[in-house]
């Protein structure tokens, strides 16, 4: 027997969302300790498997890599089957890359590393999908908040992962794994343990009990059909546009800047714990505040946090780009970089899903994610490229000026934010 579905702030469906951000929550910690497992070696891995210092940076660029490359495939599957399909095949390509990784370590395989780590980043793309899956339910004015929870569980995961790379590599080697695979088998296990919270615990499944509360659909058609339907709704929404663009900006901006803080440090002479304290901090900054983030972009509008992002990030930017060797600006610089993006992806996320019809949110969010991961990509490459070619004050310049740019054209434009019907 079936039963007519609630309405839309009905006490069933808060009941639904409640429990909804809580699985949600408890896969973003378990995956979040997946991907900060397997990746706090996997550079260091492949420099040991290959000897070469420039293959070693091909691991973090295959994580990337494989995030973008898994997008739209979880955001298709979660467009026919609802959100835990998507998040399901994510976690499983994680949970096959870290077993390629495991078997590519104990027969001393660099290039067969590389292909693991490519699925690997579906564990971080299925995390960024997470965020999304928190906004299915949310009443009006709620998606920040809602959105931003799931994100500060992400914390946990990030900071506790790192920590249990070692004890990880000695309870692999007691068991007859080679060394640096055991971290590798205990990522598998993490996302197994957020494979198997989806699965159970998301039920009934947000997206689908969402379309079935407003009567709609989901697209129909293969992988083209998905990207068709996404660019389109993006031509027809600015508000989509414009939060797409934040998202982008502000990811790349982060990346960029984070990725060359280490080798500027080094080259300045600080310890590797100073550097460990900076990008502590800097992680702490992406997380800690989110909640905090989210309440404000609902209850200030998004477009005011997008912009205060912005500012945030070109205060970054200058701080970081002209510290020279003085670690306590670069400390200072790197945290206000993690509170800027946060408020790029919470607002961002939340302004592009409140502005795209449900039926074309999934869609719409993979491409967003897709769009990111290969901004995120390409600004690692060019600001290798520019401080080595010229400076790392220099990035902070071209960084800032990017930033200004788009936090100018936020603030001038201000793109409507209202909910489609």
């Amino acid at each position: 027997m079936t039963t007519a579905p609630a309405k839309p702030g009905s006490p069933s469906v808060e009941r639904v969302q409640r429990r909804t951000l809580a699985v949600l929550s408890a896969a973003q910690i378990t995956g979040g300790v997946g991907v900060a497992v397997g990746l706090a070696l996997s550079s260091l891995v492949v420099f040991d498997l290959s000897g070469s210092e420039a293959i070693s940076g091909l691991a973090g660029t295959a994580t990337v890599l494989g995030a973008a490359l898994l997008a739209l495939p979880a955001a298709k599957a979660a467009g026919r089957g609802g959100r835990r399909a998507g998040l399901g095949l994510a976690y499983v390509a994680a949970l096959t890359g870290c077993v390629i990784s495991v078997l590519a370590i104990s027969i001393a395989s660099w290039p067969l590393l590389l292909a693991g780590l490519v699925l690997v980043g579906g564990g971080s793309a299925g995390n960024l999908a997470a965020r999304y899956s928190a906004t299915d339910l949310s009443p009006p004015g709620h998606a920040g908040r809602h959105l931003s929870l799931v994100v500060w569980a992400a914390t946990i995961g990030s900071v506790a992962g790192p920590n249990l790379a070692d004890p990880a590599d000695r309870l692999g080697m007691s068991m007859g794994l080679a060394p640096t695979a055991g971290p590798f088998a205990f990522a598998a296990l993490a996302f197994a343990v957020a494979l198997l919270i989806v699965v159970a615990g998301l039920r009934p499944d947000p997206l689908k009990l969402a379309r079935q509360l407003t009567g709609t659909a989901g697209p129909t058609g293969g992988r083209s059909k998905t990207i068709k339907d996404a660019w389109g709704t993006l031509r027809a929404t600015p508000a989509a546009r414009a939060a797409l663009l934040a998202i982008a900006v502000s990811h790349t901006a982060m990346v960029s800047v984070m990725s060359m803080t280490p080798v500027h440090l080094r080259h300045e002479g600080a310890e590797l714990k100073v550097i460990g304290l900076v990008l502590s901090l800097h992680i702490a900054g992406m997380y800690v505040l989110s909640p905090v983030v989210g309440w404000l972009a609902d209850k200030v509008g998004k477009v005011p946090v997008l912009v205060l992002g912005m500012a945030l990030l070109v205060a970054s930017a200058a701080l970081a780009g002209t510290a020279g060797d003085r670690v306590w600006q670069i400390t200072a610089g790197l945290t206000l970089l993690g509170i800027g993006w946060s408020c790029g992806l919470v607002a961002g996320s939340a302004m592009l899903s409140e502005s795209v019809a449900i039926e074309r949110r999934p869609a719409v969010q993979g491409l967003s994610d897709l769009l990111m991961n290969i901004c995120g990509a390409t600004g690692t490459i060019i600001a290798g490229a520019i401080v080595g070619a010229l400076s790392y004050g220099v990035l902070g310049l071209v960084v800032g000026v990017m930033v200004t740019a788009t936090g100018l054209w936020l603030a001038l434009a201000r793109p409507s934010t209202s909910t489609p019907a």
